[in-house]
């Protein structure tokens, strides 16, 4: 145990000594640093840093109590394990040149800069890794109860350094679709799609709970198990979007953009209720209700606030005006965690 501590402790170290020599070789002038959008970068990093939190007492709420453990302590070393693969690989993926597909320098941040130039590398860098956490953090609800610990460890790495950081050079790093004119404000496509996708493939992958259908075919019930954690893990996420959107503009130059950003984001979150379209998904209406058009700010945040609180089909309901009562999702996640509407939904037979 000892020898295994003093691993961890010489691997910290290490890696810590990599990143203060390669920010030390990679500061910007100072004279085009702003000390103001710095600050604000960095406070809104620590807002999205605590959504961490609010993922973690959610998904704890929503499953059952002899799983509430697993959940927390994959939703802390997610992060732990997918910040060591940005800082490793994953930052000189994202925004080490500007090829077509991949950047290629960079790596364990040496030589790398900051894109922005208002920016110090060590602040551009905090709020990307945090981006980078969530998208991570995105699939832990959809896979909860049915993934071992170590595998999820495995998957969060991974994409972290590769999938998550391929598709972010593609649009924010100046790839292929940066050149074509694609545009993604604060995330919808390269956070919430991407964590979102990852999540549905892993929760059919997986396939349901056991018990979560009957063998006829009918749905069962699972119920949560501490509704005031869930809802207090909806607050802290709710909190924390304040840092997620209106600090995606990297500064604060235009204070009338972060304050409309900010006004569409309490908009957009708190205009929406979407009603789960079976009795058995409809647990906690609210919690499950509030987030979707928060996901949906995060393209549109830059937009007049009318444009993006317009209703939007996020229910089968919605999608095809059918009756509700003709829907079953079936790979259910409990804490519903597919951000970009990518829940699978099939008719009942």
């Amino acid at each position: 145990m000892s020898a295994c501590r003093n691993r961890s402790i010489g691997l910290v170290c290490l890696l810590a000594g990599f990143a203060g020599n390669a920010w030390g070789q990679a500061a910007a002038p100072v004279s085009t640093i702003s000390a103001i959008d710095t600050l604000w970068v960095l406070i809104c990093a620590f807002l999205v840093f605590f959504m961490q939190a609010g993922f973690a007492m959610l998904e704890a709420g929503m499953v059952r109590a002899k799983n509430a453990a697993n959940v927390l302590l994959k939703n802390l070393m997610d992060f732990c394990a997918g910040s060591l693969g940005y800082f490793m690989v994953g930052f000189a993926f994202m925004y080490g040149g500007t090829a077509l597909f991949v950047g290629t320098s960079g790596f364990f941040l040496i030589g790398a800069e900051s894109p922005a130039a208002n920016l110090p590398l060590p602040a551009f860098w905090i709020f990307q890794v945090v981006f980078a956490g969530t998208t991570a953090t995105i699939v832990s609800g959809a896979v909860a109860e049915r993934m071992r610990f170590t595998t999820y460890l495995a998957y969060s790495f991974l994409m972290t350094a590769l999938l998550y950081p391929i598709i972010g050079h593609w649009i924010w790093g100046g790839g292929w679709l940066a050149q074509m004119g694609f545009h993604d404000f604060a995330g919808s496509t390269v956070v919430h799609t991407v964590g979102g996708v990852a999540a549905l493939v892993g929760a059919k992958l997986l396939g349901p709970r056991i018990g979560r259908f009957q063998p006829d075919g009918s749905p069962g019930y699972i119920g949560a198990h501490n509704l005031p954690l869930a809802a207090l893990g909806v607050f802290i996420l709710w909190f924390g979007w304040f840092g997620f959107n209106p600090g995606s503009t990297l500064g604060l130059s235009d204070p009338n953009l972060v304050a409309r950003i900010a006004v569409v984001e309490r908009s957009c979150a708190g205009s929406s209720w979407s009603r789960s379209p079976h009795p058995t998904l409809r647990p906690t209406p609210t919690t499950h209700g509030s987030r979707p058009s928060r996901h949906r700010s995060t393209s549109c945040a830059a937009r007049p606030w009318n444009e993006c609180t317009g209703s939007t089909p996020t229910n089968p309901r919605n999608a095809s005006g059918a009756s509700s009562t003709q829907y079953r999702c079936s790979v259910r996640p409990p804490a519903c965690a597919c951000r970009s509407g990518s829940t699978s939904w099939r008719k009942r037979t």
